[in-house]
């Protein structure tokens, strides 16, 4: 048999064997196989990666935008080049479906695209005579070297969609820490920015425990950092980081709502329900966990995503066909099985259960079929806090006013959705509702990377968010340049005012 290969990090334009005597196991969900080791690198190689990063700053900032672009460009040609491959390694190492793990790699090439805007995006501001004589140029320019860290639910479009090209177009220079469970699809990405030309330690990729970490969040050479992940996480990241002086985005948990209707169209208003809340098992912070249907169309609804949750095929992320795949490992199987015991134990009806389901040929694989819980009430965490599974909550509410009230009451804002037909409701919903990306008759209302992921309240620390104008801002700060040129009048002055002609 052979021996389960031992990943590297990726620093300073290679992939450096670690020196760390600690590994974790990552998985295909699928099966349950250990397809890889997964080093957590000591703190001298985190460093190492900061400093290699620190030394490809100046030679990369220096780089007129429309060439640092052009690696980009070979970068999305690779990506298209690559697209099964990336697909497969981004299904076996995280358990979604082929659509949905395609899906991850087509994110990241959007973010790419996105990315090769920057000559435009970075242009500046003049005004000529701003005060009399004197002109103003505003200029965006790059900050240095910037840490990301991201979750193992997305690991092409998240390290290599929202971070990567942002951060580079703009001139900065890059440490990921990629998932330990996920990994291998941001190490496979670095080959490819190395291969289509991008200079040794402008990207960098490591693999730690959260204490290493921690180097990030208080070396002086890191100017920013950009998270996703947990709240209690982030909301940490944000006060250390930030009381440190860097810049942060960190983007966190959510438990998204969507508000179902009397006039709501049942059976497709159904179908965009399953899709948002069963999709890549439920593990990502734009699913749709929890439902809130009008009483007098409520019955009908459940009726009707019970049928469609039912027929959905559960299978390995690699087979095509398969259209629910498994959760990343064992151990967040149980804490989502754990987190529907305790629905049930507080008095949630169960619709469907699907902590028992069996994939035939796949039978140590961390599946978990669709369940759905009716009847929650507010006192009932299970429709309150983040599970991240295949777990769709129901409320039942009278009205309009009392769902919007309902949804608003959560800690968390990532986004919110309505189903209807009526337009009073949908424009009501869309000005009152607290959550950053709203969708009417959209259930995972996650923007063009053109514009920005846009969380609220416990979903997001920070000021700006990743992707759209606000990515490119965050990874840029201005410069405000000011020139007066004398003639031969003014030159003979040797006194000025207080403001020297600027007011």
């Amino acid at each position: 048999m052979a021996e389960t290969k031992r990943l590297k990090p990726f620093i300073n334009g290679a992939f450096v064997a670690s020196k760390t005597e600690i590994y974790t196991d990552a998985f295909d969900p699928s099966t349950g196989e250990v397809i890889a080791k997964v080093p957590s690198c000591t703190k001298d190689e985190v460093v190492l990666a900061i400093q290699s990063a620190k030394a490809a700053y100046p030679s990369w900032s220096a780089t007129p935008v429309v060439k640092r672009v052009q690696v980009l460009h070979k970068v999305r040609a690779l990506i298209e080049t690559h697209m099964d491959e990336l697909t497969e390694l981004v299904a076996r190492e995280n358990g979604k479906s082929w659509a949905e793990a395609q899906g991850d790699v087509l994110k990241a090439k959007e973010g790419t695209e996105h990315a090769i805007a920057a000559p435009s995006l970075m242009m500046g501001e003049s005004l000529m005579d701003a005060s009399k004589g004197y002109d103003t140029v505003l200029y965006y320019e790059s900050l240095g070297v910037f840490a990301g860290i991201v979750p193992y639910n997305f690991p092409a479009m998240i390290p290599m969609g929202w971070m990567v090209p942002i951060c580079v177009a703009t001139g900065n220079t890059i440490v990921i820490k990629a998932a330990s469970f996920t990994s291998q699809s941001a190490l496979r990405f670095a080959e490819l920015y190395k291969e289509a030309g991008l200079p040794d330690g402008v990207l960098n990729i490591v693999t730690a425990s959260r204490r290493e970490a921690e180097i990030f969040l208080n070396h002086p050479d890191i100017k920013g950092v950009s998270f996703v992940g947990s709240t209690t996480v982030g909301k940490h990241i944000y006060q250390i980081a930030a009381g440190n002086g860097k810049r942060v985005q960190a983007l966190c948990e959510a438990k998204n709502h969507a508000l179902v209707m009397h006039d709501a169209h049942i059976g497709r208003s159904a179908a965009g329900i399953i899709n948002s809340a069963f999709g890549c098992g439920g593990q990502r912070c734009m699913a749709l966990p929890v439902v809130v249907a009008e009483e007098v169309i409520a019955d009908e609804l459940v009726v009707k995503l019970k049928e469609l949750a039912s027929n959905l095929k559960i299978g390995p992320a690699y087979d095509k066909s398969t259209q629910l795949g498994p959760v990343v490992n064992a151990d967040h199987k149980k804490y989502v099985s754990d987190w529907i015991q305790k629905g049930i134990a507080k008095g949630a009806t169960v619709v469907l259960d699907g902590r028992d389901v069996v994939v035939e040929g796949y039978e140590n694989g961390f599946y978990l079929a669709p369940t759905i819980l009716d009847n929650i009430t507010p006192e009932m965490s299970v429709g309150q806090e983040e599970i991240f599974g295949p777990v769709l909550c129901i409320k039942r509410v009278k009205n309009f006013e009392e769902g919007l009230a309902v949804m608003n009451a959560n800690a968390f804002a990532n986004g919110s959705v309505i189903y209807t037909q009526n337009g009073y409701f949908a424009r009501e919903f869309a000005r009152h509702t607290d959550g950053g990306m709203v969708g009417i008759n959209v259930g995972i209302p996650v923007p063009l990377g053109v514009f920005p992921f846009s969380g609220h309240k416990n979903s997001f620390f920070g000021d700006l968010h990743c992707l759209g104008k606000d990515g490119f801002r965050f990874f840029t700060e201005t410069k405000v340049v000011t020139t007066h040129w004398f003639d031969e009048e003014e030159a003979k002055k040797e006194v000025t005012g207080t403001w020297d002609g600027t007011i």
